[in-house]
């Protein structure tokens, strides 16, 4: 088995921890006293998430109960546990970090529609027009290089790619930001395409790591020089004092590629009036503040004031006006999921 390889087969025992978790979940929810709760799916960091949510508790005296995703299946788990739970749903409102699996709940008429002051406040572009789901601070796929290694600048880092990829990391692209990654490739490459260009690039061996923490420790450390990984993480290794710089990844049609968080109301709630405030509150201007002025400098997706933007977020926001859109690559994410599914089964 290629060294690859091997990294990825180890990422067996947190698939099955994250399994247990939902059993253990499934059972706590069944015996919870607290009835009234409004459950909160909640994939997005829970160190920025939960201290929102709870002062969304604290205001409203709407009591919340939240279920996180695990750092093994970076919002997939969640999804594909709403899509099981669609019949009896227990979640009454999921918060997600990556948009094209709450795309895929609408594909599974797993979301009702809510079209609120949250909703109209946002951009077309990042909502879904019938109301199904809407789009807030978002992070932007990076490269990331050392720059005690090589110049962080775009031809630098063509020259990089050109040649050995040793000293290169990406996290696994069947989860994350790098599935929605790869599904923006797939449908501008399309699939055999993008196939030949990850198996080249594996074979002239860039890493293939457990998550973009890990792409983004790598490259701060200096073990390697560059890597793919989200602004988030990249403002975590900015902030600790690491040698880094960041600039955008650009698609195939020279795009970048902005993933919002997105809120999404779930098809047969009985608190139906609680998750409306909640997704309203999520989709305020004072919250994607919040997020952009956390250390995770999530960019407002809405308008907001701009002299209450971080300084760093500014151009942020730039570049995310020149994302690609997400609405319609639910088939993509599909059919990158099952080729991705085969070509890392254990």
């Amino acid at each position: 088995m290629a060294a690859n390889d091997s990294r990825l087969a180890r990422s067996g025992p947190p698939v099955v921890l994250a399994v247990v978790w939902v059993l253990l979940a499934g059972a706590y929810f069944a015996l919870r006293p607290d009835r009234d709760a409004l459950i909160v799916y909640c994939a997005h960091d829970l160190l920025f998430a939960e201290e929102v949510l709870r002062d969304f508790e604290r205001e409203s005296g709407i009591p919340i109960v939240i279920v996180p995703d695990t750092e093994a299946t970076k919002s997939l788990g969640l999804v594909q546990r709403l899509i099981r739970e669609k019949e009896h749903p227990v979640c009454d409102l999921f918060w997600n970090n990556q948009l094209l699996g709450t795309v895929e709940l609408a594909r599974q008429d797993v979301l009702e529609p809510y079209r609120g002051p949250g909703w109209e406040r946002l951009p077309k572009r990042f909502r879904d027009a019938g109301g199904l789901w809407t789009g807030f601070g978002g992070r932007l796929r990076v490269w990331i290089a050392n720059t005690e290694a090589m110049n962080p600048d775009a031809t630098a880092i063509e020259e990089r790619l050109a040649g050995d990829l040793s000293r290169m990391a990406m996290a696994q692209p069947m989860f994350g930001t790098t599935l929605s990654h790869y599904a923006v490739l797939w449908d501008q490459m399309g699939g055999a395409e993008l196939q030949a260009w990850h198996h080249d690039r594996v074979k002239r061996g860039m890493r293939i790591v457990p998550g973009n923490a890990t792409a983004k420790d790598l490259v701060a450390s200096g073990v390697c020089d560059f890597g793919m990984t989200d602004t988030d993480d990249f403002f975590l290794a900015q902030d600790a004092g690491a040698p880094v710089a960041m600039l955008p990844i650009r698609t195939p049609s020279g795009q970048t590629i902005c993933i919002p968080n997105s809120v999404a109301i779930i098809r047969g709630t009985k608190k139906r009036k609680q998750a409306e405030r909640l997704a309203d509150y999520l989709l305020s201007e004072a919250v994607e503040l919040r997020l952009a002025a956390s250390k995770a400098r999530q960019i407002p997706l809405g308008p907001v004031d701009p002299e209450r933007l971080p300084d760093d977020v500014r151009p942020l926001a730039v570049w995310a006006g020149e994302s690609v859109e997400f609405a319609g690559l639910a088939d993509a994410r599909r059919a990158c999921l099952r080729w991705l599914t085969e070509e890392y089964a254990p």
